[in-house]
């Protein structure tokens, strides 16, 4: 396993961060356990959940991935040998039943989310609270143009850290973070915290991709210059560019079969564009899967490529892109392709 210090804190991350959304849906208690095991005993030391988990969201299964984390965390005594990351739902979205009427990110609602996930987790700090998505509607999962909303009774970005400081001073967390955000959100919490002296953020856990490089337009330079590093998470774009739906296939009991819900992958243009990736991995005796990863960790900004899988297999197949280094021509041969097809599943 390669590491790499993420941003400005004293946290050597895995290069490969264990993603967990679908413990507790597609994935059962034993099962993420297995995973578990095994991710540690290949080096991996960071782990990536949410309180919303699993995913598809829905209040019968809410919290059940972080709960899995919590009695593999207490059976083993595994506490101090990972780095833990958790999330606190934004406004509305995919997470509007966790509080009522709505999830909003003030200081109430991340204090009742925290308490949450700690005891969920069986642990006493996280290492990297994020918030999950902001408040205000801006382009996430998958929505793009611009048209502006007006918006009422919004909780101001200085507001939420405020919060978010309140739980690194009482020692509940280490370390904060945003996902899903854009370049706007992100230098506004950073400055907010240089004009209130409150913590910075230190990373960003957006999309990314072959099918998704829109991190590259204004939030690459962000992560240089301001030492907010990507937690890239979608690195195989749903299983797109593990080659198993190639053709427009629909194994059984893929995500993509399974749940419509994930419209970002089935854009004009994506079957062709993954192919394409998958053809070329073909070509050069490559594992499609690893051959993705591995250009996600070979990124200058990233921080940790966050994988996640539904079998033992294909867990181990992900974490092997680590070994994987690509040529110089393959690089060039995914740039042509990305010029042809440019982001086709932002």
């Amino acid at each position: 396993m390669k590491y790499r210090r993420l941003g400005r804190t004293d946290l050597d991350v895995s290069v490969i961060c264990l993603g967990t959304m679908t413990w507790g849906e597609q994935n059962t208690e034993a099962q993420a356990h297995e995973q578990l095991d095994y991710a540690l005993d290949q080096g991996i030391n960071f782990i990536d959940t949410a309180e919303m988990y699993p995913v598809p969201p829905q209040p019968s299964t809410q919290g059940r991935t972080e709960a899995y984390i919590g009695t593999w965390l207490k059976a083993r005594g595994s506490r101090d040998k990972v780095i833990l990351a958790t999330k606190v739902a934004g406004r509305d979205g995919p997470g509007t039943h966790l509080r009522k009427p709505t999830t909003i990110l003030n200081k109430a609602q991340i204090t009742e989310a925290i308490d949450g996930s700690l005891k969920r987790l069986n642990t006493d700090y996280i290492d990297l609270y994020q918030v999950h998505w902001p408040e205000r509607i801006t382009n996430h999962f998958g929505r793009l143009g611009y048209t502006h909303v007006e918006q009422q009774d919004l909780t101001p970005i200085e507001e939420t850290l405020d919060a978010l400081a309140g739980l690194v001073k009482a020692g509940k967390v280490r370390h904060l973070g945003v996902s899903n955000e854009s370049p706007w959100g992100v230098m506004r919490y950073l400055e907010a915290a240089d004009r209130l002296g409150l913590p910075h953020i230190v990373s960003i856990q957006n999309s990314y991709n072959l099918l998704n490089r829109i991190f590259e337009v204004g939030l690459a330079e962000i992560a240089h210059r301001e030492s907010v590093e990507l937690l890239a998470y979608s690195p195989l774009a749903m299983g797109l560019l593990s080659g198993k739906y190639f053709g427009g296939a629909k194994p059984e009991g893929a995500r993509l079969t399974l749940y419509s819900r994930f419209i970002r992958y089935s854009t004009p243009g994506a079957q062709a564009a993954a192919d394409a990736y998958v053809t070329l991995a073909r070509q050069h005796g490559l594992d499609p899967a690893q051959m993705a990863l591995a250009y996600v960790n070979s990124r200058s900004f990233l921080g940790a490529n966050i994988i996640g899988a539904t079998t033992l297999e294909q867990l181990k197949a992900d974490i092997g892109s680590i070994d994987v280094e690509l040529s110089d021509e393959v690089i060039a041969e995914i740039e042509k392709i990305h010029r042809s097809n440019p982001n086709p599943c932002p």
